[in-house]
C-alpha cells in the first residue's frame, strides 16, 4: 500500500486563460472536440452532475485502484486555483469517491471542477456551492475511508485512463452539459487556434441559418456544416 504524489506540472496560464475566455461559446467541448479531429473525447456518459457551469483548466489527474476505492484527500495538497481534479476511478458506480465535503474543500481550494470516471454523491451541495462535476454515475454509498480510515493506495499527478482518454497532468479539460473534451498539453496553441476558427464560423453560420440560408449556401462559403 502506498501514496504516491507527484509535484504539479508546469503550465502555460495565459493560454489555458484563453480557453477559459471561450466559455460563452456555445457546445464548447464539441468545438474542443471537433478541433481536436475527434481525439481526446471522453465516453458520453460523463456528465454534469452538479452545479451547471463549464469545467475549463488543468489537469491534476488522481489514479485509484479497481476493487479498492478510497477517498483522495491528499489532492487538497497539491490542487493549485484553477485545476481541474480528473479521477480514474475505473467507471466505478457503485461506490462514491466524491461528495460534499470533498466539494467544500475544493471550492476553497479554487478548484474549478471534477472529472470522474466513477461515482460522486452529495450532489445536491455541488449545486448549492456552485461547483460542477461530470461523473458516470451518483449513488449513496460512501468510499470505505471513512469507516477503515486508509486512504491508499493512491497517485497523483501521474497519467491516467479517463472514460476512454489518456490524460497527463497539466493537460487541458473542457468540460459541459454535452461531455469532456482533453487537449494534450503540448498541443493547446494549435487547438485554441483551429477551436476558435470553428467557434466563429459557427457563429457564423447560425447567424445565416436564422436569416433563411439553405445549407448549400453555408456549403459554399465554409464548405462545411
Amino acid at each position: 500500500m502506498s501514496i504516491v504524489i507527484n509535484p504539479p506540472s508546469s503550465i502555460d496560464r495565459d493560454l489555458v486563460a484563453r480557453f477559459v475566455a471561450m466559455a460563452n461559446v456555445m457546445s464548447l467541448s464539441c468545438v474542443v472536440s471537433d478541433a481536436l479531429e475527434r481525439a481526446g473525447t471522453m465516453r458520453h456518459d460523463i456528465k454534469p452532475k452538479g452545479a451547471d457551469k463549464k469545467i475549463i483548466g488543468p489537469a491534476l489527474t488522481v489514479q485509484l485502484t479497481a476493487g479498492d476505492i478510497v477517498d483522495c484527500l491528499e489532492v487538497f495538497n497539491v490542487a493549485r486555483p484553477g485545476d481541474v481534479i480528473v479521477i480514474d476511478a475505473f467507471g466505478e458506480t457503485e461506490t462514491s469517491i466524491w461528495g460534499g465535503l470533498m466539494t467544500g474543500l475544493a471550492r476553497n481550494a479554487g478548484v474549478v471542477g471534477a472529472i470522474i470516471d466513477g461515482s460522486c454523491r452529495d450532489t445536491d451541495e455541488a449545486k448549492f456551492l456552485g461547483f460542477p462535476i461530470s461523473a458516470k454515475a451518483s449513488g449513496p454509498r460512501q468510499a470505505h475511508t471513512a469507516l477503515s480510515g486508509r486512504r491508499e493506495p493512491l497517485a497523483i499527478n501521474v497519467p491516467i485512463s479517463c472514460a476512454g482518454v489518456l490524460v497527463n497532468p497539466g493537460d487541458l479539460v473542457v468540460a459541459d452539459e454535452i461531455g469532456v473534451a482533453v487537449v494534450p498539453q503540448a498541443s493547446m496553441a494549435d487547438v485554441y487556434e483551429r477551436a476558435t476558427t470553428i467557434a466563429r464560423n459557427e457563429e457564423a453560420m447560425r447567424a445565416l441559418i436564422l436569416e433563411g440560408k439553405t445549407f448549400q449556401d453555408l456549403l459554399d462559403k465554409f464548405g462545411r456544416i
